[in-house]
């Protein structure tokens, strides 16, 4: 038996009590906390609330500090430290504050992809507190390589997958003005990045195609996709540049027409969530105003600094399958 027929037979196995959905609850939240916002004392509010609520986990959707501070080695440490704090376990994605924008001079002038390669080494070492909760994680690299970051797991019958598409264009440069502004990098490290976002992008597509192939053969009621940055439904990404509307410039452009390619073949709900523009909406914005993917759902995070949180009821007796709640913390 060959190492894909092992692979086939394994995710089968996980993903075989897609049919016997059941309902629940999950949380989800991201963008916090942000130093220069003054977050930190809001943040007990934060957690007790999650920590007090129902839902069984909850999964982060970047950016575990703001995009004008450093990324010292002790912002991992203290995020590490925070998702810990937390009575449920959580499933980190990362966004761009903790990799993509650290070559910027008020970052600290990082090599961003060393940033990345040390985020791999520290923040993905240890998924035993999801295993506790009968989350069975599958991960697409090993601990410590490229795209560990990359998470799927079924639970009661709903397909999850976190992806590592941060903000800042996923990390594509477009050309020597975005390479060098504010910035510590040299032509050769935006060569480095266009190189890497190219790498991860394919792996990316492939991590998202395969999860909607296992969720379909399973019959899973729905799909949840989480990833940080907002791929161009709001806000351009670049101050001179709508990148998003350009295929040729987009850093996300080409996982979008493959995940609306995805959507609409598949017969379940998806639930596609990002932070990033740190304000809550719930809304259908795929394919355009004229044309609606029925089955598509895109919900934005709070985050800095609205330091609140989302709560998703799964109703597979709905048609809907995930009824969204913002939780408003209240701050003593």
């Amino acid at each position: 038996m060959n190492i894909g027929r092992i692979l086939a037979v394994c995710m089968g196995c996980l993903f075989a009590n897609a049919a016997a959905a059941q309902t629940f609850t999950f949380g989800l939240w991201g963008d916090m906390p942000y130093e220069k916002a003054g977050d930190a004392p809001k943040m007990k509010a934060l957690l007790e609330s999650i920590g007090a609520s129902d839902i069984e986990f909850s999964i982060y959707d970047g950016d575990i500090k703001d995009g004008s501070s450093k990324c010292t080695d002790d912002v991992f440490a203290n995020a590490l430290k925070m998702f810990g704090s937390v009575r449920q376990p959580v499933v980190y994605v990362p966004g761009d504050n903790e990799w993509t924008d650290c070559h910027r001079l008020n970052n600290g002038g990082y090599d961003n992809l060393e940033r990345l390669a040390y985020l791999r080494k520290t923040m993905f070492t240890d998924d035993s507190r999801l295993a506790n909760a009968g989350l069975r994680i599958e991960r697409q690299g090993r601990p410590g390589e490229k795209f560990v970051e990359n998470v799927r797991f079924m639970h009661k019958g709903i397909v999850f997958v976190g992806l590592n598409i941060p903000g800042s264009n996923n990390n594509r440069i477009l050309g020597e003005k975005d390479c060098s502004n504010k910035s510590a990098r040299t032509p050769a490290q935006c060569e480095a990045d266009n190189a890497e976002y190219l790498e991860r992008d394919a792996a990316n597509v492939e991590w998202m195609r395969k999860s909607f192939e296992m969720a379909s053969a399973a019959k899973a009621h729905g799909i949840v996709l989480v990833l940080q940055a907002d791929p161009g439904f709001d806000l351009p990404e670049t101050e001179d540049l709508d990148e998003s509307k350009d295929p040729q410039v987009s850093g996300y452009r080409n996982f979008m027409d493959r995940l609306a390619s995805e959507t609409a073949g598949y017969s379940g709900q998806v639930l596609f969530v990002h932070g990033d523009t740190h304000f809550f909406k719930v809304d259908k914005p795929l394919y355009s105003p004229t044309k609606l993917l029925p089955n598509f759902t895109r919900l934005q995070t709070f985050g800095s600094p609205s330091i609140h949180w989302v709560r998703v009821e799964v109703r597979p007796d709905l048609e809907e399958v995930f009824v969204v709640h913002p939780v408003i913390v209240r701050q003593p």
